[in-house]
């Protein structure tokens, strides 16, 4: 019976094997041996590169398409030529422009010896003039949030009591610790979070969100994920891409309603797959300063399982106490369901020093997941909570001081000047005809874009009148981030004055080329490469490190007579 059984199932098995041999043999006949070692590897190296060409999961399929194409297209002799010598000139004009406004030559080595104080400071002060001060009369979109004196001395204070201070050592300095514990905690109580809410102090936006994009990623890579996805609205800030590329992730970017300019949450929902370890929203956005729906994001958050990242770095110090301040707002913190962490730049709207932000979640267990521990180095068992090891205390300690210096009610005072002033300035622009504001900000960015005309133009146009404001891609817009130092007397006014004015300008000739800086950033977002814009923007970032003049070098050896030391142009 037995038998009978094993021959009716083996039997078929053994005539199609038998079959498949044949015709294997049949084929190969002919062929001799080194051919089939030679067929069988290249098709198998074929089949393995189609494969993962196909099915990477890093980027999707026509990114991968469009790459592969220019990157073939720039082997060619007569097209690499070309942008070599675009490159050239592209790269020589950034390096000019860089230099422009650095007096002296660069030092290129230690003095032989040493400034004393009084000589070093007149030497600061030198330094210092380069500076573009022009972002204390508020002709500045945001970089600089407050830039009171008084502020500034007491930070200044406060980092002199505790410049020698190291977070990485608690046991040495628990005067920082207990001020980095309670800034957090503080943060927390904002953002009403609970007493399981918890947090970290770290270098700033960028570090924050990516310590939350590594926490996802180790959790997810826990349940078997090999690359997590990370979905994100495409206005979302650049931060979480640059963690997707350091943590080998996926991140998948969604389309923005065009008039209001959140997140299409129907586009949002058919992208959750089982790969999807985290779903960001932002608070505001930095664009165009619009608040996407945490709610609804926090609800399909919840139904799918997946946690739920809400980016308020730029608004963190201000959303926490609009409704205090007479501008009431949809919840969009920890009292929201699903929420699960929360980033918040102290260094901007929190007015404390450049270097400093917070990462909170919702639970222990969350946070737990960003920490780096190395139990078996020689050196002992290492632990730290961000990325840096050693960290300044000096800067926590400003923080510290910096919030409770202000407390809740010079926050909320400071929250109803800015987003007074910033409701103003878009009324005031939506009168303006040749001009629109994308959507409805409530907080305080304004972008402004143009059906009319090439928006950077009014770019160009106000950078003459000494205004600096941001100009953005897809779409072409430009913004003012406003701050503090907008809401001086007769700031808002001037920008809407000197707007219209140059609005009406433009408007005689509205189809007329744009050049200058404007027509620079049109030819970026028009290029389809867009690995010729990250070789400029690497170009202008090595620019940043030159200590080489763009012009003659200066008669005298020695930048301002520093004794002895080497100053030469770099070659």
């Amino acid at each position: 019976m037995c038998d009978t059984l094993k021959n009716s199932l083996v039997a078929p098995i053994v005539s199609v094997t038998d079959s498949v041999k044949s015709f294997i043999n049949r084929i190969c006949g002919d062929l001799e041996p080194w051919q089939i070692v030679v067929y069988t590897g290249g098709t198998t190296f074929a089949i393995l590169y189609m494969r993962d060409f196909l099915f990477h999961d890093d980027e999707n399929l026509s990114d991968r398409a469009k790459n592969q194409f220019f990157k073939l297209a720039k082997k060619i002799p007569m097209i690499r030529k070309k942008i070599e010598e675009e490159m050239s000139k592209a790269t020589t004009s950034i390096a000019e422009s860089v230099n422009k406004n650095v007096e002296g030559d660069y030092l290129l080595r230690l003095p032989a010896s040493g400034l004393p104080s009084e000589k070093l400071l007149e030497e600061l002060k030198r330094y210092k003039k380069m500076t573009n001060n022009s972002w204390k009369t508020g002709m500045v979109s945001g970089t600089v949030y407050n830039g009171d004196d008084s502020l500034t001395e007491l930070m200044a204070k406060t980092y002199g009591m505790f410049a020698w201070a190291n977070p990485l050592h608690p046991d040495v300095f628990p005067d920082v610790r207990k001020m980095e514990a309670e800034v957090v905690r503080m943060c927390c109580t904002m953002f009403n979070g609970d007493k399981d809410s918890c947090g970290a102090v770290t270098s700033g936006g960028t570090e924050s969100i990516m310590l939350a994009m590594l926490a996802y990623r180790n959790i997810a890579r826990d349940r078997g994920i090999k690359i997590p996805e990370i979905i994100v609205p495409v206005s979302a800030h650049a931060a979480f891409d640059k963690a997707a590329n350091y943590f080998h992730m996926k991140i998948t970017h969604i389309p923005v309603d065009e008039q209001t300019r959140k997140v299409d949450l129907n586009a949002l929902k058919r992208a959750i797959g089982r790969k999807t370890c985290v779903i960001v929203a932002s608070a505001p956005q930095f664009p165009h300063g619009i608040i996407d729906p945490v709610e609804e994001i926090a609800k399909l958050g919840q139904k799918y399982g997946i946690p739920v990242h809400v980016d308020c770095c730029l608004g963190g110090f201000l959303l926490p106490f609009m409704d205090k301040a007479g501008f009431p707002i949809q919840p969009f913190d920890f009292r929201v369901p699903g929420v699960t962490s929360i980033s918040a730049d102290t260094h901007k709207y929190g007015f404390a020093p450049k270097g400093s932000s917070v990462i909170m979640y919702r639970t222990k267990a969350l946070r737990l997941r960003q920490f780096f521990v190395q139990p078996n180095w020689t050196g002992g068992i290492y632990a730290s909570p961000t990325f840096a090891g050693s960290r300044a205390g000096a800067i926590v300690a400003a923080c510290w001081a910096t919030m409770v210096h202000f407390g809740e009610e010079g926050y909320v005072d400071s929250t109803k000047r800015i987003i007074s002033t910033t409701r103003y300035i878009a009324d005031s622009l939506k009168s303006i005809k040749g001009i629109f504001v994308y959507g409805e900000p409530l907080v305080s960015v304004v972008g402004i874009g143009s059906n009319d005309f090439n928006i950077f133009r009014l770019f160009d146009a106000l950078v003459e009148k000494n205004w600096n404001l941001n100009s953005l891609q897809f779409p072409s817009s430009l913004h003012l981030c406003v701050t503090l130092l907008h809401t001086q007397p007769g700031v808002a006014d001037q920008f809407v004055q000197d707007v219209k004015e140059c609005v009406q300008e433009i408007m005689k000739d509205p189809t007329a080329k744009c050049g200058g800086a404007g027509a620079i950033y049109g030819m970026a977002q028009s290029i389809p490469d867009r690995s010729l814009v990250n070789e400029i923007a690497g170009a202008f970032l090595e620019a940043c490190y030159s200590t080489q003049t763009t012009r003659p070098p200066a008669v005298t050896n020695g930048v301002h007579g520093l004794p002895n030391g080497d100053s030469k142009t770099a070659q």
